[in-house]
């Protein structure tokens, strides 16, 4: 099952929060491969030309779905990242993962949005919503964050010594 983690914003290549992120994403879809998990591709997108315009935040977040959606495969299952979903501890979020994948899911999509959120319309595609916890976390973080966990429920199938409980 591939996993593809959609984000709003770039980082320059050399930041930490993007090396993390690459980090977590190989290691991932090198022990997922044995699992039939990965591999962890990150995407991101920018709307550099609202940035420029004087556009209400609905109107950003709109404009974002647009990037977002145009990144996500054709029959994924849409996970979106937001303080009000789901929260999960990492060996739920394991089995969330293996159930999807033992379903025949063949592309999983975590989607995580801008300053402004997530559109109302790209929130409705969403299977389900995942949070990160109460607090709100900058999108660099957040992707970091979620590597971090899908590389720690990749440990966590392959019963790794990784995770530590």
């Amino acid at each position: 099952m591939r996993i593809d983690i959609i984000a709003v914003g770039r980082a320059g290549r050399d930041s930490p929060e993007t090396q993390l992120s690459e980090t977590y994403g190989a290691r991932s879809t090198a022990l997922g491969a044995q699992l039939a998990l990965g591999p962890v591709t990150i995407h991101s997108v920018e709307d550099r030309q609202s940035r420029k315009r004087n556009i209400t935040d609905a109107e950003r977040a709109a404009q974002e779905a647009k990037l977002l959606t145009a990144q996500i495969p054709e029959g994924a299952l849409i996970v979106t990242l937001d303080a009000a979903g789901r929260q999960l501890s990492s060996e739920a979020f394991a089995e969330a993962l293996a159930r999807h994948r033992d379903q025949g899911i063949r592309n999983l999509a975590f989607v995580i949005g801008g300053a402004q959120g997530l559109a109302p319309e790209l929130r409705a595609r969403a299977q389900w919503s995942l949070s990160l916890g109460a607090m709100i976390w900058p999108h660099m973080l957040a992707r970091a964050m979620l590597s971090e966990q899908i590389y720690r429920a990749v440990t966590i199938l392959a019963n790794h010594p990784y995770h530590r409980a």
